[in-house]
């Protein structure tokens, strides 16, 4: 088997057992890569690496977007629209007008935003311990 086949077989898995949380954090950490690795194309002056980089991205921004439950999220669920919006647009511009300042925004967000996703999931894995789900 290839290691690329193989690498594949393995993420496949990985998301296939992972929990809604994790999946979320796999979503913020595609996007931070994509963005850190559109910065460096346009610092790099590879427009097109910036531009694929750039627009998956924003892909991942709009699954982010279309995976929130506006009736049951109530007001987290109205910020995070607000700032994934901000965040796309923020996209978009730095890559028509090439300026690393915007994607810097957005690293920042993002960075914020799966830095508590990360707690959030590790207290509830603290709350729900190996074990409970059989003693009920």
């Amino acid at each position: 088997m290839s290691y690329r086949k193989f690498a594949q077989e393995y993420l496949k898995g990985a998301v296939n057992g992972a929990s809604p949380l994790q999946l979320i954090i796999m979503l913020y950490d595609g996007a931070l890569r994509f963005m850190e690795a559109g910065r460096h194309a346009m610092l790099a002056g590879e427009i097109d690496k910036q531009n694929t980089s750039l627009q998956r991205a924003q892909h991942v921004v709009t699954e982010l977007m279309a995976c929130l439950d506006m009736e049951q999220g109530g007001e987290v669920a109205t910020n995070l629209f607000a700032l994934y919006s901000f965040a796309l647009n923020q996209l978009v511009e730095a890559n028509i007008s090439d300026k690393t300042e915007a994607i810097d925004a957005c690293i920042k967000i993002f960075s914020d935003l799966r830095e508590s996703w990360v707690r959030l999931e590790a207290d509830l894995r603290l709350k729900t311990k190996p074990g409970d789900a059989l003693a009920a």
